[in-house]
């Protein structure tokens, strides 16, 4: 080869420009979002509002029941976050998890009924009367807990002929007729139309549903994933929880 100034001038550039060549920005990173089923509306809508404030980061999203999702992330199947309705189902899976947990978002409980409400249903005591057909979420998921929790807090036995796995199978129930009343999350019923009423329980009776989210440990893009719980968590994202219903976080986390 040959050994002149503009040869040596070339192989320096070209010296330069390899290393950068390897340097550039990195491609398009896709985050998989496990959420509960009562998050279904706001998380499509979370994950666009993301994509929009962070080009590189696509965020594509599954619902279903918190147990489900939570099964997933200790099953080692696919994902990146989850988010389920209390801390019991993320505590089952605490060692699939990393980073810094976040309560995003609260809820409470209503009394699903069918439109008009024919039952002539006031209130938790009325759901003590005999022949209604109740349906609760089973013991093992959110739902569930809590609806037992505001019984034993408003000192009830309440007979219930029916458990579903989610709240939205709660409400499905009472929509579909096959139920006359079911507990369900308050932001439920903006998915019932005018499928369903509902008959509040007043706060004194009712619980505070929290919404848990962090990293899952296994995932392809922990640091992502990390970044996406936190955002989740600010300012922004509690707009958009607002606007469907929930309320944001009281205190810092």
């Amino acid at each position: 080869m040959p050994d002149t100034p503009r040869w040596r001038r070339a192989s320096a550039v070209f010296a330069l420009v390899v290393p950068l060549a390897g340097c550039g920005d990195p491609g398009p990173v896709t985050l998989q979002v496990l959420a509960a089923s009562s998050l279904a509306e706001v998380v499509a809508e979370l994950g666009d509002a993301y994509r929009h404030s962070h080009p590189r980061v696509r965020v594509e999203t599954e619902t279903g029941g918190s147990q489900e999702m939570a099964d997933r992330v200790s099953d080692l199947r696919p994902g990146d976050v989850l988010v389920t309705a209390d801390e019991a189902a993320m505590n089952e899976v605490d060692e699939h998890l990393t980073g810094r947990r976040r309560i995003v978002a609260h809820n409470s409980l209503t009394i699903a009924v069918a439109p008009g409400n024919p039952r002539g249903l006031r209130g938790l005591a009325d759901l003590t009367r005999p022949g209604l057909r109740i349906t609760v979420g089973a013991s093992v998921v959110p739902v569930g807990r809590y609806a037992r929790h505001v019984f034993a807090k408003a000192g009830l036995n309440v007979r219930w002929t029916g458990e579903a796995i989610s709240a939205r199978a709660v409400l499905d129930r009472v929509r579909s007729g096959q139920a006359d009343a079911g507990l369900v999350y308050i932001t439920d019923m903006r998915s019932a139309g005018v499928a369903a009423d509902s008959v509040p329980i007043p706060a004194d009776q009712n619980v505070t549903v929290n919404y848990p989210a962090a990293a899952v440990k296994d995932g392809e893009h922990r640091e992502e994933a990390e970044a996406f719980v936190a955002w989740l968590a600010s300012a922004e994202a509690g707009r958009l929880f607002h606007k469907h219903g929930f309320a944001a976080p009281t205190t810092s986390q």
